[in-house]
């Protein structure tokens, strides 16, 4: 589910453990700031990981990603069910609060996503009026970038439900053939 259906989808969870006693994995893309889940998960990620890619209790049941090679960190074994979040560094859909009006948040307080500038600065106000208008041209991209994910979606759905026999020359194959 991308952003809005996320957040809608998160709400059929009590917590990551409903979520896991539940399903047998989930994907969510593009998460909103405010989905409950992702943000809990995100406030308690380990320490020394990043706000724009995080680790959560050592990896071992949920994953963030901007790209499929980000599914294999933390190099640790992968318990299921398994979770995955898709989230861009330069995605205004998940960065766009309005904390940002009066506060820096910490994905402008790390080391920049691959995908964002160096040279971007959180200045009150202005940092907000730029990711709300960045909203306006989130899809516009075709590539892993700004609120589109079709490239690592595949990957994502792979590794949550490890499919006997699949390989990465599958999930290329696939990706080619869905225009991904």
């Amino acid at each position: 589910m991308s952003s809005t259906g996320s957040y809608g989808s998160e709400a059929a969870f009590s917590g990551l453990g409903d979520v896991l006693a539940r399903t047998s994995g989930a994907l969510w893309m593009g998460p909103t700031n405010d989905n409950p889940i992702w943000r809990e998960l995100v406030a308690n990620r380990d320490r020394g990981s990043t706000e724009v890619l995080p680790v959560y209790g050592g990896g071992d049941h949920v994953r963030f990603a901007s790209q499929s090679q980000d599914l294999e960190r933390p190099d640790a074994f992968w318990s299921a069910p398994r979770v995955v979040y898709l989230q861009n560094a330069s995605d205004p859909v998940t960065w766009w609060s309005p904390s940002l009006l009066f506060a820096r948040p910490d994905w402008l307080a790390e080391p920049r996503g691959y995908d964002v500038s160096p040279a971007m600065r959180w200045y009150p106000v202005l940092t907000f009026l730029q990711v709300t208008a960045d909203l306006v041209l989130a899809q516009r991209t075709r590539t892993t970038h700004g609120h589109y994910f079709h490239g690592a979606a595949v990957a994502a759905w792979a590794a949550i439900l490890a499919p006997p026999g699949w390989t990465r020359h599958r999930t290329n194959e696939l990706n080619h053939l869905l225009g991904a």
